[in-house]
């Protein structure tokens, strides 16, 4: 990203990806959603990177959604396309085998609840305001609700939809948006918490997991536990699977290959 817009950062096997747009209250607009997909791609070229962390650079915004300065721009749309960038970028976030953790530094509106909900997990400050504003300038958060309805209780993502009126972080924990809620002075310790109860685990088994719950999210109980039934046979066969089982009897802590 020439622009800066997105910067990307390998921390230890923590890959980084912060808006950079501070100024603007991280708002999206075309660089930002290609500096984020580029985010997400280099994080699984890297064989050594295990988990995602998105952020928004500064306290004031985590991302305020579409860049409304240039209106013309926000909402224009390629109608000979039959997808649009921010949608893509949404459905890469569906397909990723590694795990992202959403840092949530500041204010969530709009196309930016669709970043915390394309996430895993997510630790946001205490203070931070979330909200779905989109009807107060005659739009809908269309995109958003194809993640948001799958995470929050559907009568609350009504009223978040239908009135556009902002929410807090504690209102937000208790919808399911939202793993954590600190004191903003202790938000990097508890995501670096987080971080660090994953990097520790197996690779091969958060991988596969990842693809499998994705997988049965659509699914019947009847499709569902056919198809988990033999991803854990599958599973039992990998080398992660067979150094932790080994592990766990020499009382001792597993070396992952991530095979």
């Amino acid at each position: 990203m020439t622009d800066n817009s997105v910067l990307l950062e390998k921390r230890g096997q923590a890959f980084w990806i912060t808006i950079n747009r501070p100024d603007k209250r991280n708002a999206l607009n075309a660089g930002v959603i290609a500096g984020i997909a580029k985010g997400y791609r280099d994080a699984h070229d890297d064989k050594d990177v295990r988990v995602i962390v998105l952020t928004g650079a500064g306290d004031k915004a985590f991302c305020a959604g579409a860049d409304l300065q240039n209106s013309g721009a926000a909402f224009s749309m390629d109608f000979s396309r039959p997808n649009v960038d921010y949608a893509d970028l949404l459905r890469l976030s569906q397909s990723a085998t590694k795990p992202a953790i959403a840092r949530v530094g500041g204010v969530c509106m709009a196309g930016g609840m669709g970043l915390l909900c394309m996430t895993d997990m997510a630790v946001a400050a205490e203070g931070v305001i979330f909200g779905l504003p989109e009807v107060k300038v005659g739009v809908f958060p269309m995109q958003v609700l194809s993640l948001l309805q799958s995470i929050a209780p559907p009568r609350l993502v009504n009223e978040w939809a239908l009135t556009g009126e902002p929410f807090d972080a504690r209102t937000a924990q208790a919808a399911g948006l939202l793993n954590y809620v600190v004191p903003a002075a202790e938000l990097d310790a508890k995501v670096d918490w987080l971080i660090g109860r994953i990097v520790d685990k197996s690779p091969t088994a958060i991988r596969r997991g990842k693809y499998a719950m994705r997988a049965i999210a659509s699914m019947s109980f009847d499709e569902s536990i056919a198809y988990t039934e033999s991803q854990i046979a599958l599973l039992a066969m990998t080398e992660d699977a067979k150094e932790g089982l080994k592990a766990f009897g020499e009382k001792r802590k597993p070396t992952w290959t991530g095979r």
